[in-house]
Order: C-alpha cells, then structure tokens, then sequence
C-alpha cells in the first residue's frame, strides 16, 4: 500500500479584472477497493464558495462561485489517498462471463445502458473491422481478448503528449497512428463497445515515482484510462497508453460515458473578449513516509 499526496494547482490569468461564473470542480478522488481517501481538501484565490453535489455517475462534483471580478483565478485540490492496488491483481470473473460472446443478466445489460452503446460514426464499419480482427473465434476467453485489444490500441497508436482541448474521434486516432492518454482511452472503449461490453472513461491520476510510464512525469500528471464490466468482477481497469490492467499507479477522480463529461476544472467568465490570457495546471505527487 502507498500512502501518497496529491496536489493538483490550476492557475488562470487575465489582462484586466473579470467576473467568473460558476466553476465546475471534478478534483476529488473517488473512493472504492483500491483507494481509501484520508483527506481532501479545495483551497481558492480568490475566496468563493463551494457546493457540493454528486452526480449521475456518483462522481463528487464541486460548483464555485464568486462576487468580485478578478485578474486572476487559482484554484489548488490537496488529498491524501491511500493507494492498495496491487500490481497483478486476479479478478473474479464469473463463469457466466468468462467466455466471450456473453450475454449479461437482464438487470445488468439495463443498467449499463449506454455505456455498452458505440458513441461514435462508422459508416464504413472501419472501427468494427479492426475490433473484430482481435476476436480469435466464437468462444474466446474474454480476459484475454480485452488485454489483446488493449494492447492492439498501444501497438497501432503512438502517445503523443498534447496540451490543446478536445478528444480526437476514434477513427481519426487509428488513421493519424497517434494520440494522447484521452484519445486512446476514448478508442479503447468505443472498440470495447463494438463488442457489445459495457465500458467507461476514467479520469484521474497516474502515478510515476520510477518515471517509466508514458503520460506522466516523475512528480504525477492527470490522467485517462477505462474500466470495462464484467460479471462478478465489476470494472476492471484498462490502460491502453502503458498497457496496465487494473489498478496499480491509478487514482481515479471521477468516470463517465464519454471524456468530454470528465475535465477536472471547467467555467467561464463575462469580460473583455481578449481578457484571456493563460492556463496553467501542476501536478504533484509524492509518497507520504
């Protein structure tokens, strides 16, 4: 088990005062059997107030607000997280789900509902071709078809580090051979959907003390992988920029459909159309002795 801290600074300058809208906060790791949250803490410059609510998919949302126009917007999330995955961990997958095709149990397939749906175009049935190029036949071991498939996006997609907004489209990432964490992980679980499995996008943190991990400094960095249900396992965690599986050096803020549902930090303001001038986010992470 480590003990680690996160702190996570998000720094926003503009050239003359503005009034900041409500801010949409998704910064505060979420808790479950690999992660125990110790402490959490959001700290704001300058001061606003801060509601808390959960969303659809029981993600801990945090809304800003604010009263007085500002040249400048700090905003830092400190936690302190126990992390108990283990690095080979073995999942309890339930003989009903062991061998793919599978059906899930009539409850489950409702309430995957659109996380098993293919979110993305693919008039040509392209995307579908190449998935089911990784199926070996009518009754392949499930666990090892998705490793495969994992491991298909990390052979076919080089990572490539890119600081703009926005999430290429499936297609358009294998036709360019390349993308960020967010672009693999949205191509990953579109081809897990293809296959009729339920799928979603995990936002977080990835940590690196050895610095032999694609996406991520030594000192930390933010970022996206998937989990995929399985009956009796529940979501297993697919790593398709270092090809993990489960969830050793993740540690999860929030999940949703689609990347787009996940920025850690999103809002606006009213002022000049040029008042914008940068964005700045550090990540630290550190082991707690």
């Amino acid at each position: 088990m480590a003990k680690l801290s996160i702190k996570h600074r998000t720094n926003y300058r503009y050239r003359c005062p503005v009034q900041l809208l409500p801010y949409r906060l998704l910064l505060r790791p979420r808790e479950g059997p690999d992660l125990l949250l110790q402490h959490h803490q959001i700290t704001v410059s300058p001061e606003g107030w801060v509601a808390w609510a959960t969303d659809v998919f029981g993600n801990a949302v945090a809304t800003l607000t604010f009263s007085e126009p500002t040249q400048q917007l700090e905003i830092i999330s400190h936690a302190n997280v126990d992390l108990k995955s283990q690095a080979w961990p073995v999942f309890d997958i339930a003989a009903s789900g062991i061998t793919y095709q599978f059906r899930y149990n009539d409850q489950d397939w409702e309430d995957l509902g659109s996380l098993r749906d293919a979110q993305y175009p693919d008039p040509s049935g392209e995307l579908q071709q190449w998935v089911r190029g990784f199926v070996m036949g009518n009754s392949t071991d499930t666990l090892s078809l998705l490793k495969d498939l994992s491991a298909g996006v990390a052979n076919g997609v080089a990572y490539q580090p890119r600081d703009i907004e926005g999430t290429q489209p499936p297609l358009e990432t294998l036709r360019l051979r390349s993308g960020s964490c967010r672009d693999l992980a949205t191509l990953l679980a579109e081809s897990v959907r293809v296959l009729g499995l339920g799928a979603r996008i995990v936002s977080g943190y990835l940590y690196n003390p050895a610095s032999t991990l694609f996406g991520s400094s030594s000192g930390g960095s933010t970022h996206a992988w998937v989990e995929v249900f399985l009956p009796g396992a529940g979501g297993i965690g697919f790593d398709p920029t270092n090809r993990g599986i489960g969830s050793a050096n993740l540690i999860p803020m929030a999940v949703a459909r689609e990347i787009t549902q996940l920025t850690p930090v999103s809002g606006t303001f009213i002022g000049a159309a040029d008042a914008f001038v940068s964005m700045d986010v550090d990540v630290d992470i550190t082991l707690i002795v």
